[in-house]
């Protein structure tokens, strides 16, 4: 508990109350099912954690949007991994006494008691909602004048296997057949499934609202694909005024959200509901299974994204980071044809910079600040990389061959060739800089040096060494081959 609030204090900043808009992210539970020590937060869907996506959607949805992050168990872990945000709080969920009780703790931290304006609400695992999922859902709650909206998924497969708690609506007549009028459409509750499938086949489920009564069967309740998605719009000052009035008077002992709607409308207030347009924006996890249908429904939205830009040969094998996704339809926009092609299995992570007529084979790794010149080619399992502080640049028409790893502040020069064996790594304090026209080749190893023009190097080791092109008596450029530094450590060998 210190910890976690000291490392709260140090990551909260302060929130801007004279923007009307905040985002409560719920991310302090940890997901059982899941089976991980890792917080269900944590877990990445396309190599950005579910928590992180939610914040970012809000971020991109409404900018300048004030944030507080709901954290409980492996709170530590969580702010850390959010680091400091502009406008963002920590709020500590010490017990998670539900969903209800976690916005309670949230809307602590919101300390002007002037402050109004919309609140809206997310789960941290709904890793696949996006800025257009919630610009249209902020945009819906502003147009309907609603106190409350509801964002509600369409369950697409067999009722039967639908477990999901469904939204019952005012119907348009009711139970004594006179029309229901402005009401219609209106939210009323949600029913969870195991109250449903208790229901007596003969009798109707009779609920009231705003003094009328409204009946529906059974069978029209489990036929109902409505379903409540857990993300929510409210008016700040409405949800702040009966948050805490949610009764814990159920079978856990827990404060549920859901609990809102009947306080909302008992209260004369309006409660709606509205869909996306993609239904898979609204899927959260439990599990490990759902967790790898979410990231392969990821990927498959960026392959369809770029596969009439570039050319990738496994749909469903393949990584390529946001920043690399933006430049590539930026580069697309240009209007030149990038004729770039990715391989099976590639990784291209964050800051990695692509240009024209680039071939990535078979399961190449880059990562880091790695600049691409024109018309370079690197074979099968290949692994590029440098630390965010550093930068590893390509020229043009360069080729990299099968297996290589090249690491660090690299420079290598236009039409270079670096044939396969060959580990080459630069460091801050001493970059490798390679000039055009080299060929390295056969099981060699260099460290920080500097590789003139024109040199050919096999089969060696040059550690922190400049190499002079040096022309002989007819012309050509003196070979480096088999150079080996002075042994150490010979002392230690004897034969056996």
């Amino acid at each position: 508990m210190k910890q976690a609030t000291e490392v709260m204090q140090s990551l909260s900043t302060e929130l801007n109350y004279s923007f009307p808009e905040t985002a409560i992210i719920l991310a302090a539970g940890h997901g059982k099912r899941i089976k991980s020590q890792r917080s269900k937060m944590l877990h990445e869907i396309y190599g950005t954690t579910t928590v992180e996506r939610v914040y970012n959607a809000c971020a991109a949805a409404v900018p300048g949007i004030n944030t507080v992050i709901v954290v409980g168990i492996k709170a530590v872990d969580v702010m850390n991994m959010i680091g400091s945000k502009t406008n963002n709080m920590f709020a500590y969920q010490a017990e998670q006494k539900g969903t209800g009780h976690a916005v309670q703790v949230a809307l602590d931290e919101i300390k002007d008691e002037n402050y109004s304006g919309i609140v809206y609400v997310l789960p941290g695992d709904m890793g696949l909602i996006d800025k257009e999922t919630i610009t249209g859902f902020r945009e819906k709650f502003v147009a309907s004048t609603s106190d409350m909206m509801v964002l509600t998924g369409i369950f697409s497969g067999p009722v039967e296997s639908n477990y999901y708690g469904r939204i019952v609506r005012v119907k348009a007549l009711d139970a004594h057949g006179i029309p229901s009028g402005d009401d219609n459409g209106k939210v009323i509750e949600i029913i969870e499934h195991k109250d449903i499938l208790a229901l007596n086949e003969h009798e109707n489920y009779v609920t009231e609202y705003k003094g009328r009564t409204y009946t529906y069967t059974k069978q029209e309740m489990l036929d109902n694909r409505e379903y409540n998605s857990g993300v929510y719009a409210f008016d700040y000052k409405k949800l702040k005024m009966l948050v805490h009035k949610i009764k814990s008077n159920n079978v856990q002992g827990e404060i549920y959200i859901t609990d809102l709607i009947g306080l909302f409308n008992k209260s004369g207030y309006t409660v709606s509901a509205s869909s996306p347009k993609e239904e898979y924006v609204v899927m959260g996890f439990n599990d490990k299974s759902v967790l790898k249908e979410m990231e392969s429904i990821y990927r498959k939205n960026v392959y369809n994204l770029l596969k009439n830009i570039v050319e990738i040969d496994d749909h469903e094998d393949f990584f390529i980071a946001e920043s690399a996704i933006n430049d590539i339809i930026a580069m697309d926009k240009q209007g030149a044809p990038l004729d770039i092609r990715i391989g099976k299995g590639v990784y291209i992570g964050t800051g990695v910079k692509l240009n024209y007529n680039l071939h990535l084979k078979r399961h190449v790794h880059v990562s880091g600040n790695v600049l691409f010149g024109k018309n370079v080619v690197v074979w099968d399992n290949a692994e590029l990389s440098c630390y965010p502080h550093q930068s590893f640049v390509i020229g043009d028409n360069v080729e990299i061959l099968s297996g290589d790893i090249i690491k660090g502040n690299i420079v290598l020069g236009e039409n270079t060739r670096i044939e396969s064996s060959v580990n080459m790594t630069g460091s801050d304090e001493y970059p490798l800089i390679i000039g055009k026209n080299v060929l390295v080749k056969g099981t060699s190893y260099i460290f920080g040096s500097v590789i003139e023009d024109d040199i050919f190097i096999e089969h060696s080791v040059l550690i922190n060494k400049r190499i002079n092109k040096l022309l002989k008596k007819n012309g050509e450029v003196q070979k480096i081959r088999f150079y080996l530094p002075m042994p150490s450590g010979v002392d230690a060998i004897e034969h056996l």
